[in-house]
């Protein structure tokens, strides 16, 4: 009996649909040849032909969101204030620094929701209707991830807009059950915000507004997203781990995901 590990995350890289326009990651990249330089600052008089092949080493410079990429986000990115609903009432949020270690690594269960329309927003029942068909009872720590239709679009025009998003109601009926990470191949865990914002402008229902995120507020949890290649996990029988860079104070840090099944 063999272990799989199945890389989750996506590769952070320039010209691609990952981002709204202007929050892109960006990078620059040194070759060999072009860091002999500064290699000599160290090394008083040292020249290109004093090295192997008269190369230096590579290197590379990012400009980078902690929302770019494969990313887990605390509760500090939702609102300031977390767990209004559990007993004690609301506290300070934490931020991905503070998250427990406890939580980033527990039991996997996947939801497909890869047949839902664009810009859904998915319901308290329509989880509870998707653990029941795979068979799965939730309980405390486990890490849930949805499957979406955004997943096959990443790197595309169109992913920004595609796939459902999970409401305030189905995120709390995950949080009140113990789920503390959840995580989404969408570009954010609500409805892509150009299907809200026709719903916003037709309704005036602010409370539609990032809805899924805000929940926070109520219990506070974290939620990746960007992830990649969900359609590789089965729906159950898998391990997740999905320790987040510790960034100071922030409200989101990158994440490499894996999942890990047992052959």
């Amino acid at each position: 009996m063999g272990r799989k590990l199945i890389d989750l995350s996506v590769a952070i890289q320039n010209g691609i649909a990952s981002d709204p326009p202007g929050r892109e990651p960006r990078i620059t990249y040194f070759k060999h040849d072009e860091t002999v330089a500064v290699l000599a600052k160290s090394f008083e008089g040292l020249l290109p032909e004093h090295l192997p092949d008269g190369e230096g080493w590579a290197s590379e410079r990012v400009d980078l969101g902690t929302h770019n990429g494969t990313h887990m986000d605390a509760p500090y990115h939702y609102h300031t204030t977390q767990d209004a609903a559990l007993p004690g009432g609301p506290r300070r949020s934490m931020t991905i620094d503070e998250v427990p270690l406890e939580w980033c690594w527990g039991r996997g269960v996947k939801l497909d929701f890869r047949h839902l329309p664009d810009g859904h927003v998915v319901t308290a029942n329509e989880v509870e209707t998707e653990l029941a068909r795979i068979g799965h009872e939730l309980k405390p720590f486990d890490i849930v991830v949805v499957n979406t239709a955004a997943g096959a679009a990443y790197g595309k025009p169109e992913f920004l807009d595609t796939g459902c998003g999970m409401g305030r109601e189905a995120t709390l009926y995950l949080t009140s059950r113990g789920v503390h990470v959840v995580g989404t191949d969408g570009w954010s865990w609500d409805a892509p915000f150009v299907h809200t914002a026709k719903r916003w402008k037709e309704t005036g229902d602010n409370s539609i507004i990032w809805e899924g995120h805000k929940s926070g507020r109520e219990i506070g949890y974290c939620q990746l997203e960007k992830l990649h290649n969900l359609e590789a996990l089965p729906s159950t029988g898998f391990e997740l781990m999905c320790f987040p860079v510790k960034v100071k104070g922030a409200s989101a840090g990158w994440s490499r995901v894996v999942g890990i099944v047992e052959d």
